[in-house]
């Protein structure tokens, strides 16, 4: 155990350090520096951050948890994710540095009114304090807590050792938000993705190692043709806990919002140094995440294998923690631990960034202090950092972890994911949407899916399957499908009643060199290929 508290002291420390040194120079006082990182983000430093704000604990304990109780099928929340990023390398990132953009909400200015972009804000907020972030502490303090007893070895109890990692662990990440900016937020996601996608690839390694007794090719095959029913990558059986379907309908909606349109994400785009290094580091990042379900779901079918008869299906969350106890070597779990707190105080300071630049630049510097210096509205970023991450760190423990916890992180995200695409969707791509539209899509929209989902879910999952002869409920990505649909209707109903009074016209910016990299359309297509290549050979 020393040697583990060592190790992982060692190598968290290093992080810090070596992000310190390469960033104690940087001019922070202005917002593009603060907020972009000074728009001087190459392309490996993009995958990286983009990576690690992504993936982190929820995906490693939560997805190999779903991987554990059901099929390979949830590797569709990874592998459909590479899609979407070639759209935001192919079309959304150009139109985005060609308008010099800091943030989605902003374009919602320019395109609708200053409202609207202030409704959009919250909502992003909102979404960041109540789900992603306050998930992505639990997730990091399970893990913690089942690796290492540090319940036992405190002498308190499990929900008191949860209270201290959360706030902890909470407290490191925030300070690289609040006091490093993007670059420092970036450069500390790139190397700690370096280790989190090494030790997070030897953990099926050794995993099928021990089952074929030491031999790779072995434990494998034993693994696929004795839990070949677990490799199904469709899920398409009744009452599908992901079923194939969604795939065309609200996982479509969920992958291009997230990917195409979610601050946390975007900002690491929108700080590239020109377009070339932009696309560069979008499609680097959707190779990686093609890598996903070896790291975050085949642990899980593996767990399944080796503890099927220990561990029951409400234990979930401890499949990963156990499998990575069994087959790690003690001199490596230091190591691990270090991984896993990286992988959370990555997205966690990424995702308190990007809340930080929307409410200094769509709230404080529009309608709190239309007269800010630049140092106001860096440090009113950083009073929003801290005022979320205490929110964020409250509600971490009071979460119900009896569920699927990552199923509850996708399910509050789509509250507001279809809404939003779906305005700026109309925005982008039509001339006829009308400020007060997009106002109304942007409020009904997230009632509309609060009231189908969760105050009304049971009566309204009743009265369709009686009315469509369904035996099993239907999935909340078909409703965030029907949402969507719904909203651009309100859009189109609404733009018709209340017109927009002027034809947009955009502004376009010289900010970066607009150069796209000449390898971009070839390296989507090969990507697309991969991926509709992995649904077809895993397909049963």
């Amino acid at each position: 155990m020393l040697w583990t508290i060592i190790s992982f002291l060692f190598c968290t420390s290093a992080v810090g350090v070596i992000v310190y040194l390469m960033t104690r120079r940087d001019n922070l006082s202005g917002s593009d520096e603060y907020f972009l990182g000074g728009r001087q983000l190459t392309a490996w430093v993009i995958a990286g951050s983009l990576i690690l704000t992504n993936l982190s604990t929820e995906h490693l304990i939560g997805l190999n948890g779903d991987a554990f109780n059901h099929t390979v099928a949830v590797m569709a929340w990874e592998t459909t994710a590479a899609l979407a990023m070639v759209l935001t390398a192919l079309y959304f990132l150009p139109r985005y540095l060609k308008r010099g953009l800091t943030t989605i909400p902003q374009f919602l200015g320019e395109r609708f009114d200053n409202t609207t972009a202030t409704i959009a804000t919250f909502l992003f907020l909102f979404s960041y304090v109540i789900a992603i972030l306050p998930v992505v502490l639990l997730f990091g303090a399970s893990g913690l807590e089942s690796l290492f007893s540090v319940s036992e070895n405190l002498g308190i109890g499990r929900s008191g050792a949860m209270w201290v990692i959360i706030w902890l662990v909470g407290t490191i990440g925030s300070l690289y938000a609040i006091f490093g900016g993007l670059r420092a937020v970036a450069l500390s996601d790139t190397i700690n993705g370096v280790g989190f996608l090494a030790i997070g690839l030897l953990i099926p390694v050794l995993g099928l190692l021990a089952i074929g007794n030491g031999d790779i090719g072995a434990g494998l095959s034993e693994l696929y043709t004795e839990e070949q029913p677990k490799f199904d990558i469709t899920g398409d059986e009744p009452g599908s806990f992901l079923p194939f379907s969604v795939l065309f309908t609200g996982m479509v909606i969920n992958q291009i919002f997230f990917w195409c349109a979610n601050q946390s994400i975007m900002q690491r785009a929108l700080g590239a140094k020109n377009l070339k290094e932009g696309q560069k580091g979008v499609l680097i990042a959707a190779g990686f995440k093609l890598l996903g379900p070896l790291i975050i779901v085949l642990p899980g079918v593996i767990a399944f294998h080796m503890f099927k008869n220990e561990l029951s299906p409400d234990q979930s969350m401890l499949a990963y923690p156990t499998l990575v106890k069994a087959v790690l070597p003690p001199a490596l779990q230091g190591l691990f631990a270090a991984v896993m707190v990286g992988a959370v105080l990555s997205t966690f300071n990424s995702v308190l960034n990007s809340s930080a630049t929307l409410f200094s630049k769509n709230v404080y510097e529009t309608l709190i202090n239309k007269s800010a210096t630049p140092k106001q509205i860096v440090r009113s970023g950083r009073i929003c950092s801290i005022i979320l991450a205490i929110g964020a760190m409250t509600i971490a423990p009071m979460i119900d972890t009896s569920g699927s916890v990552y199923n509850y992180l996708q399910t509050i995200n789509a509250t507001f994911f279809g809404p939003m695409l779906a305005v700026i969707l109309a925005g982008y791509m039509t001339k006829w949407a009308s400020a007060a539209a997009a106002k109304t899509g942007l409020i009904v929209g997230p009632i509309l899916f609060y009231l189908l989902v969760f105050a009304y879910g049971d009566a309204v999952q009743s009265n369709l399957k009686s009315v469509l002869g369904l035996e099993h409920d239907i999935h909340f990505l078909h409703f965030l499908a029907a949402v969507f649909l719904v909203t651009l209707l309100i859009l189109w109903l609404v733009s018709k009643i209340a017109p927009a009074k002027t034809v947009y016209r955009a502004e376009h910016s010289n900010d970066v060199d607009l150069t796209p990299w000449r390898f971009a359309k070839p390296v989507s297509i090969l990507i697309a290929i991969i991926t509709i290549g992995t649904y077809i050979m895993l397909a049963q």
